[in-house]
């Protein structure tokens, strides 16, 4: 049995005691601390989701022009900007997971400064990117008129770099020290005032396409706001901050090993969806097939927020045990999250199964989506299956400081395995639209079962000493 590092604790005196009753009741208080983190991440998540439902009405709301080169923009956006900082930031988790359990505490004020610079020094050249996105997308044969929106859209919606960069550490800063629930209220009251400011900038300023994506830029900024004031308010930041340092400027490294796997990983995830899309404009049906394609999506992405949520608390529970030098609570904490998201894949699939008949009747008229949407939806739940599970133990990866790992598998399994399925159904095996669908179901089981063989065979205790060896990082310029 493993040393203790607090000796008179009485979770140990009763493991010695009786082990089998220690194990469940470790296993029932490591349900309760997940889900403390994960259940308001969920609303967080439920909240964010419904302030790009208004952004999409409101840019419906202005004519089919407008929604067009809304959609284009924010498709080419997640791209080629948002994916990347996110990606990039979930390099922080297991930094400031393992730091906040190894009572490091003024090593997540430091982290959470140089992944800020990082992601402000990336959106400069996501900027540039962005700036010439009109050329680009006259390039790949988009119509000019939706490109000239597009391309507006996504000028005014330059300042969201800013905000993202100082949103994404922000609140990885937070749920590495397992606040979340503030993080909810912040995003409602920014999710409140969203509508009022759209209503201002579009309907009453008539700024059109700009207002919408102003309205978005200007509500990220209220949540960053909204976060500040609560860090400041409340006190939290009086051990992890120590004011801007010098030092944010160095030992990048580490950080880097970690942010830039962590990115590839969520952009193969992200770019898969945005590949299935083009590939349904080269099927039978195009039309049908890529609306279906965009009702479908949403569809998954309202799904996602579940397994999702669940997989942050997964990854702040490992980081913070394994930071503190207990792998066994580290490994309980990554079973109770994968049983966890065995029934969330339950449910997932039964609700995508439960609403096949009505589901794209709330987006659509037409018949032909309507009946694509209705034949690939129980195929899109038993995806769930595999996206739940994989999703969480993509989480214990990161918690682990092994996003390499995370990237290696969604490469193998959704662009070797998946795609090739996905192509030769869809257009030399007769499945058409589901094909796609199918081969995402390949890839998805692929994942999971691969992820799951590496959750089997972690060891535990090797972990323990890898986040002691990525602590000492930073030692000397902490004491300073």
């Amino acid at each position: 049995m493993l040393t203790p590092l607090i000796p008179h604790s009485p979770t140990c005196q009763q493991e010695t005691k009786n082990p089998q009753n220690t194990h469940y009741s470790f296993a029932l208080n490591e349900a309760k601390n997940i889900s403390k983190i994960s259940l308001p991440m969920i609303l967080t998540g439920l909240l964010l989701y419904s302030r790009s439902m208004i952004s999409m009405l409101f840019l419906g709301h202005l004519g089919e022009l407008a929604l067009a080169g809304g959609s284009l923009a924010i498709g080419f956006a997640n791209i080629t900007g948002y994916s990347v900082l996110s990606g990039l930031a979930m390099g922080m988790e297991p930094i400031c997971g393992q730091a906040f359990g190894a009572k490091r505490f003024t090593l997540l004020g430091l982290t959470m400064q140089r992944m800020v610079l990082i992601l402000l020094l990336t959106s400069i050249f996501i900027a540039s990117l962005w700036l010439n996105m009109n050329k680009l997308l006259l390039l790949c044969g988009q119509q000019e008129d939706i490109a000239k929106e597009a391309q507006l859209y996504i000028l005014f919606s330059l300042p969201d770099l800013a905000a993202q960069s100082l949103l994404h550490p922000l609140r990885i800063y937070l749920r590495s020290q397992s606040i979340t629930f503030p993080l909810s209220c912040c995003a409602a009251l920014s999710i409140l005032l969203h509508i009022p400011i759209n209503y201002l900038l579009v309907t009453s300023l008539k700024l059109g396409i700009k207002g919408v994506a102003l309205s978005a830029v200007w509500t990220n900024f209220n949540f960053v706001g909204s976060l500040i004031i609560y860090i400041i308010v409340s006190g939290i930041y009086k051990t992890t901050w120590n004011g801007i340092s010098w030092r944010c400027f160095r030992n990048w490294k580490a950080l880097l090993n970690l942010a830039i796997p962590s990115c590839v990983s969520v952009c193969l995830e992200w770019w898969w969806y945005e590949i299935m899309t083009l590939l349904c404009g080269l099927l039978m049906n195009p039309k049908a097939s890529v609306a279906s394609m965009g009702v479908l999506i949403q569809t998954t992405s309202l799904m996602y927020i579940f397994p999702s949520s669940l997989s942050f608390g997964v990854s702040t529970r490992v980081g913070n045990e394994l930071g503190a030098g207990n792998p066994h609570h580290a490994k309980i904490a990554a079973i109770v999250g994968v049983c966890f998201s065995f029934i969330l894949g339950f449910l997932a699939f039964i609700f995508a199964v439960s609403v096949r008949n009505v589901w794209a009747c709330m987006f659509t008229r037409d018949n032909e989506i309507i009946n694509l949407t209705r034949i690939v939806l129980p195929i899109v739940g038993v995806c769930e299956f595999g996206n739940c599970p994989q999703t969480t133990v993509c989480g214990v990866l990161r918690g682990t400081a092994r996003p390499k790992l995370g990237a290696n598998i969604n490469l193998i399994c959704f662009y070797v395995v998946g795609m090739p399925v996905a192509v030769w159904l869809s257009f030399f095996g007769g499945f058409d639209f589901e094909g796609l669908w199918i081969g995402m179901l390949a890839a998805q089981g692929c994942c999971m079962m691969t992820m799951m063989f590496v959750l089997a065979h972690t060891n535990w205790d090797g972990q323990a000493q890898r986040a002691e060896e990525l602590m000492s990082c930073d030692q000397g310029d902490e004491e300073q």
